[in-house]
């Protein structure tokens, strides 16, 4: 059975990612025979449009993983059937079943019972939506190989807000996006094809996120134009089958820049009635329009200051217009100054979204919601829980997730997120001395509040898989299964994912969720430990390592490293006071450096390089061996997948294997970037020897050239040893020689180059006069010149070397790349470093 599976796995139909965990896979016929049983009908118990898509769904299900085609009914039954309706309906037509207690809102039952006498698999919920949610899950029971005839499953969703942020432009881009353009606009307009948004929002609604903003925060004043509206009615109509409910991002400028008044001044009674307009020609539109998303004050964008007005006051004005038709509005708590005066040590960005919010707790209207990031700065690799979910106990709250990796890899890198989201929902803030844990705060559940919830940042593209990389759309399906239920754990969400993505077998399951659970701490140890965020360009891509890049300016994401100490000083006795706006408990904790845990000790604590964590070693040693162990281990990542190949469909094995190999390059890149820095920075020496010793690395700079001449990287520490060579000859190749000196045998051989996005330079590799590998430098990386960001490894495998041996590097430079490289490591087969 094992080899009939192998054999169907890797001669199975070609798989783009497109379907994501909504495949519905054929099962093997041994499996499909448990569901023999199933009835052959589904009745649907009125034929409304979600209800409608429910039952579509269903048969789309059962065909694809059990190849029957249920007939479909609407009405009452006359044979056994798979029954879908709400409770109301359901009770008109079996007032004798005993109907669950607690199915309210978004929740749905899944049971069997007796329905006009007929023995029926049901599935209800309060609403049609509820009904929706039930059917997918009905199919994951079936995908994952569960008994779907002994059910009793309620399920109830944790929040009533489970919303997914897009932060695409009308022009087609996407800020933070790296999977393609956007599926919404194009050219200003939307798409004159949305068949790609319904089937986003197939997926969205598969995992229960009920609402979706289709625009930017930094929002086009012409999202709400006259001819606009229209335009946004027609992508509400994509998402209304799936229960998905459209919301915008919007300017509050809007009144003055675009509405033709003088001001913008939420409490001038001219701008209450400019947006009473509009939002109600936005609901003769969209009737189930769901409500806006107000970036404002913060990162240049125009705000309620102006007029010396509060966030409350702008939120309201909005928010009153909405109510009367069911909208919210969600106000961002991202509000703080990028001009900080960086020599002032009791500056602190961390503090901004509390020190503005906590004093208006309570003037908010009742359908505002407050969007705060999980952490006081910029979703980065590892911050403390925003103190701000614990300082707003008479406010709605919602926790805001980044599903698009911005600063945790950019999808380029594997890092599932759901165990570090897992850390912030089930942090206890100890308000008032009581258990508070974020997920209960959010919910609404602590303080008693009518709404809260999620709203993830997504950025799904164009691209068939939606995120640019496969083991990404975990990311997804776990912000969905976690908004609706936050006390699954990671593994249970990634077996999940994995085995409704890749198939049910259990060297997949367990290799795949193996790398996955890896990912984030490994990910974490290669860019910024010990609560020093993510190190890399701030200024730029936010992508690639630049550690220096954090200082010296405005923007208050600082680690104040210099040659003796590093981190800030957070403390109310001695810093900035940031951990005053925590509860005594947490306050207690993390005022003290000896009780402050280690993974966040730089964030709270300044403290010399040569101090000594709980683990025993030094901060600077930590730093060193971190940024080994997590390059080490993608390594890893490479072996563990490549065990797969013959497991998973040969397209998605390449695609994984190329995007984990790229990844254990990059890792390296900052490993080396890291390292270098902070052991220029201090002075202090690597214990075991590493941090600045290669030696099996010839720089390129060193070889000899031929129209390749050395130049000096920027930042310096993007490069090895911060030169590297790019190719001055436009119109031909530059070569760069090095005679092998060492012992006869079979060697690996890794090419550092830069790939930038400007050009498509060619890269060939000799072996005296035999050709041993060549490749384009044609990926999509953030870089338009050598760098951190565009750092690249070829990796070369099986090599015959003998002692004067010319190794040659043949670059063909493109337009403005001009075939850039950094070294060569020539290295004994099979004892790569």
């Amino acid at each position: 059975m094992l080899a009939c599976a192998l054999c169907a796995a890797a001669t199975g139909q070609a798989e783009t990612g497109q379907d994501a965990w909504l495949r519905y896979a054929r099962l093997q016929p041994a499996a499909a025979e448990r569901y023999r049983a199933l009835p052959a009908t589904t009745l649907s118990l009125s034929n409304t449009i979600i209800l409608g898509t429910a039952q579509a769904e269903l048969v789309r299900g059962v065909k694809g993983m059990l190849g029957k085609t249920l007939r479909i009914a609407v009405g009452a039954p006359t044979e056994s059937a798979i029954v879908i309706g709400t409770v109301r309906q359901l009770r008109n037509i079996a007032p004798a079943l005993n109907i669950v207690e607690g199915l309210h809102g978004d929740a749905f039952w899944l049971t069997a019972g007796e329905v006009r006498g007929f023995h029926c698999i049901i599935i209800t919920g309060a609403t049609d939506r509820g009904v929706l949610y039930g059917v997918f899950a009905f199919l994951s029971r079936i995908a994952r190989q569960e008994n779907v005839f002994r059910l009793n499953e309620l399920q109830k969703p944790s929040a009533s807000i489970r919303w997914a942020n897009q932060w695409a432009n009308l022009d087609g881009t996407i800020e933070r996006g790296y999977a393609g353009r956007s599926i919404f606009f194009e050219n200003g307009n939307a798409r004159p094809d949305l068949t790609r948004v319904s089937e986003y929002a197939r997926l969205l609604a598969s995992v229960g996120i009920n609402g979706c903003s289709v625009n930017n925060v930094n929002a086009d004043p012409h999202i709400l134009d006259p001819d606009f509206i229209p335009q946004l009615a027609r992508i509400a109509e994509a998402f209304r089958p799936w229960g998905v409910q459209l919301g915008i991002a919007v300017d509050l400028s809007l009144p003055k820049t675009g509405g033709g008044l003088d001001t913008f001044d939420p409490l001038d009674i001219r701008v209450a009635n400019w947006w009473q307009k509009k939002f109600d020609e936005v609901y003769r539109a969209i009737p189930n329009f769901g409500g806006v998303v107000v970036k404002a004050d913060s990162e240049g964008r125009l705000g309620p200051s102006l007029y010396g007005r509060t966030p409350a006051d702008a939120a309201n004005v909005i928010a009153r217009t909405l109510k009367p038709h069911g909208g919210i509005v969600f106000y961002r708590a991202f509000v703080y100054n990028h001009h900080l005066d960086w020599t002032n040590l009791k500056n602190d960005r961390a503090k901004a979204a509390y020190d503005v919010f906590h004093p208006l707790d309570g003037k908010f209207d009742d359908n505002v919601i407050i969007q705060i990031k999980y952490g006081p700065i910029d979703f980065q690799v590892r911050e403390p829980v925003s103190p701000l979910f614990g300082g707003l106990p008479h406010t709605n709250t919602g926790i805001e997730l980044q599903i698009t990796q911005e600063y945790t890899g950019q999808q380029r890198h594997t890092c599932f997120l759901v165990p570090m989201w897992k850390e912030i929902l089930d942090f206890d803030l100890r308000v008032n001395g009581r258990s508070t844990d974020v997920k209960r705060i959010v919910a609404g559940e602590s303080f008693h509040r009518p709404l809260g919830g999620y709203i993830g940042v997504v950025n799904v593209g164009l691209d068939q898989n939606w995120l640019g990389n496969h083991l990404a759309m975990a990311n997804l399906y776990g912000f969905g299964r976690l908004a609706w239920n936050p006390s699954l754990t990671a593994k249970a969400i990634v077996d999940e994912w994995t085995t409704l993505t890749f198939g049910n077998d259990p060297v997949v399951v367990q290799t795949i969720s193996r790398i996955q659970l890896a990912s984030w701490k490994a990910y974490e140890s290669y860019t910024g430990v010990l609560g020093l965020h993510t190190l890399t360009n701030i200024l730029g891509s936010h992508y690639g390592p630049a550690p220096e890049s954090q200082e010296h300016n405005g923007w208050g994401q600082w680690i104040r490293a210099d040659a003796h100490e590093v981190g800030i000083d957070r403390t109310v006795a001695t810093g900035t006071g940031f951990v005053g706006q925590y509860s005594s408990d947490v306050r207690n904790t993390c005022e003290s450096l000896a009780n402050t845990p280690d993974d966040l000790l730089l964030f709270f604590h300044h403290v010399p390089y040569t101090y000594k964590l709980h683990s025993g070693k030094t901060v600077i040693q930590t730093i060193y061996d971190s940024h080994y162990a997590g390059a080490d281990k993608t390594k890893q990542f490479v072996s563990q997948w490549k065990t797969l190949n013959g497991h998973v469909d040969d397209d998605r094995f390449q695609d994984v294997l190329a995007q984990l190999t790229y990844q254990s390059g990059h890792a390296i890149v900052w490993r080396d970037a890291i390292n270098d820095w902070f052991h220029k920075i201090s002075g202090i020496t690597d214990a075991n020897g590493r941090v600045g010793n290669h030696p099996h690395r010839i720089e390129a700079e060193s070889m000899e050239l031929q129209g390749y001449i050395p130049f000096d990287v920027t930042p310096w520490e993007g490069a090895s040893g911060g030169r590297a060579v790019v190719c001055v000859q436009i119109s031909q190749s530059c070569i760069a020689k090095y005679r092998f000196a060492g012992p006869k045998g079979w060697y690996d051989i890794d090419v550092e180059y830069f790939d930038q996005n400007n050009g498509v330079s060619k890269y060939q590799v000799f072996s005296g006069n035999q050709m041993v590998d060549e490749w384009l430098a044609d990926s999509s990386l953030p870089a338009t010149e050598p760098n951190g960001d565009s750092a690249t490894r070829r990796h070369i495998t099986g090599v015959a070397l003998r002692p004067g041996d010319v190794l040659r590097i043949e670059g063909f430079p493109d337009a403005a790349e001009a075939a850039p490289f950094d070294y060569v490591e020539i290295y004994p087969e099979r004892a790569r470093p």
